[in-house]
């Protein structure tokens, strides 16, 4: 529950609160100070709040006449303060925050083999655009008011607000359920955090995340992460080669950041190859002829990575090759593959 949320619960508890001492007044004031009964005492309250004016049990006491007086200016401040807080409620757009949230919780639920992005600055807003854009499923999870309502902004966008490092907020963002967990927070202390809670969670969750601090990515590696990205080092490492090998780096930037994804590089798992092929050497099975990508590199079943492999390399179930080629491209390799 974010600071707005809780401002708006403790006025209703309040409201609710006043009203209820506005009763309880009444007839503890009507029993003692007139003598009526529970019934009667009852009936004198509502009738005096309500301003309806119906008759009274019996004529009022002078003491009596004075607390009526009393308990009308309180009841109508109470209820004053009542109804300006419903009105507050609908009119600042809670009732519609209530709803939007309600609908973005149901559809969180509904989630698998998504990707929970923790922190929602730079880093985390442009891994949101790129798993967008290979139409991946996320949630994200920001606990800072400004951030949360510049999220809001974006309808698709589903989000939890709290402390990634709370191991409820991580159930909620269905942690069980999901393929990876993004930690983009600028402080590399709080990424340890997110990333100890997480591991201990999901021993098979994919970690990626960010480091500042020179040291902190073999930490962050022995806490869980699987991977571990720092942003200013690699913008170094960048900045250099636009001197050294600028087109190099413009050619695979292109490539890979490219948005309308006509062509770029994908991953390609020989797990589901049909059995004829296993054994196979790349130029037996003439995948780049047939059709039409460019196989740059793969990863073996010893997890070495073989750059540029020869036509002599015979694929096993267990590779996994990096192709560079259209969508349809790829979809034609897997096909192939499988013997479809």
């Amino acid at each position: 529950m974010n600071q707005f949320e809780q401002q708006t619960s403790r006025t209703f508890r309040i409201a609710i609160g006043l009203v209820f001492l506005v009763f309880v007044s009444g007839l503890i004031g009507f029993h003692f100070i007139e003598g009526y009964g529970f019934i009667d005492s009852f009936y004198m309250t509502v009738i005096s709040v309500s301003t309806v004016g119906f008759e009274v049990v019996k004529p009022l006491s002078p003491a009596g006449k004075i607390f009526v007086s009393f308990l009308l200016i309180f009841s109508l401040g109470s209820f004053a303060f009542v109804g300006s807080t419903i009105v507050r409620f609908f009119l600042d757009g809670e009732f519609v925050k209530k709803l939007k949230t309600s609908r973005v919780s149901k559809r969180i639920e509904k989630l698998t083999d998504h990707v929970i992005i923790c922190g929602y600055g730079r880093n985390g807003e442009q891994a949101a655009l790129e798993l967008t854009d290979h139409n991946h499923p996320f949630v994200i999870i920001e606990k800072r008011e400004n951030v949360i309502s510049r999220i809001q902004e974006d309808p698709n966008l589903l989000y939890i607000q709290g402390d990634a490092t709370n191991e409820e907020i991580l159930r909620f963002a269905g942690i069980d359920r999901a393929r990876a967990l993004i930690a983009t927070t600028p402080n590399d202390a709080d990424n340890m955090f997110v990333v100890l809670t997480a591991r201990s969670m999901n021993h098979h969750l994919t970690i990626v995340s960010r480091a500042s601090e020179i040291g902190s990515d073999t930490k962050l590696k022995r806490a869980g992460a699987t991977n571990v990205i720092m942003p200013e080092r690699m913008g170094g490492q960048r900045m250099a080669r636009l001197v050294t090998q600028p087109d190099v780096v413009e050619f695979m930037e292109y490539i890979m950041l490219q948005r309308n994804r006509d062509i770029s590089i994908h991953e390609v798992h020989c797990r589901n190859m049909a059995p004829i092929n296993v054994g196979k050497s790349i130029g037996d099975l003439s995948l780049g002829k047939v059709t039409g990508t460019t196989i740059i590199g793969l990863k073996n079943q010893k997890g070495k990575y073989v750059f540029n492999p020869g036509s002599d390399y015979i694929l096993g179930i267990h590779d996994q090759l990096f192709v560079l080629g259209s969508p349809e491209q790829v979809k034609s390799l897997n096909s192939f593959l499988e013997n479809i």
